[in-house]
């Protein structure tokens, strides 16, 4: 058994670790839609998935512009902050998504770019920043 099948078989057990990380992660995205539409954005898509390549978590327009918006939400630091999380990495896999989508639906017109928006559930409160253009 791989590590990957491992914590998709603990996603599927209520009450594991794994499950309440999935469950903070939507709530997360939740709040940041909910940001975003206060902010006047008009969300497009939630959640949408390429097969195995991955998701966007929200994509919203934004005026004339299309925003694929990366949601990372944390709790606490002990694993760093939301943004460390969008690394090189996460960055490429980003951008490819960004392409299939594109390709996948009708011609947009008017300029895309890739936000970020980091959550922080804590004691003292929740702490949303968005972060548009991130590269």
């Amino acid at each position: 058994m791989t590590a990957r099948e491992t914590t998709e078989g603990a996603a599927k057990r209520p009450g594991t670790a794994t499950d309440s990380r999935l469950s903070l992660g939507r709530r997360g995205e939740s709040l940041a839609a909910q940001f975003l539409t206060d902010l006047g954005y008009t969300i497009v898509d939630r959640n949408w998935r390429s097969g195995r390549a991955g998701e966007i978590d929200i994509i919203a327009r934004d005026g004339d512009a299309l925003a694929f918006i990366e949601v990372k939400t944390r709790s606490g630091d002990q694993h760093g902050t939301p943004f460390e999380a969008i690394d090189a990495r996460k960055m490429r896999q980003l951008r490819t998504l960004v392409g299939r989508w594109l390709q996948s639906n009708e011609a947009w017109p008017g300029p895309v770019r890739i936000d970020a928006i980091g959550v922080r559930m804590r004691r003292d409160g929740l702490h949303l920043e968005h972060r548009r253009g991130v590269r």
